[in-house]
């Protein structure tokens, strides 16, 4: 992965990290997944979101905004 990249958020739910990553999208920042669970064990490991560093406090900004509204 490239330098400029930084992890804005984990979760062991796919689907939230999804969530997540398409809000993201919606404002125009670019994001992707590391999905670092076992393939096996869905329960052991998490997914995490990556932005570009620039863009980390409108991030973290929109995450939390959809957090309190129950992202």
């Amino acid at each position: 992965m490239e330098r400029d990249w930084v992890k804005i958020y984990t979760s062991s739910d796919y689907y939230r990290s999804e969530i997540v990553k398409q809000v993201l999208f919606e404002h125009q920042i670019a994001s992707v997944l590391f999905n670092k669970q076992d393939l096996s064990h869905r329960s052991f490991g998490n997914i995490e979101v990556y932005i570009h560093q620039e863009d980390f406090s409108k991030a973290i900004e929109l995450i939390i905004l959809n957090q309190t509204l129950n992202l």
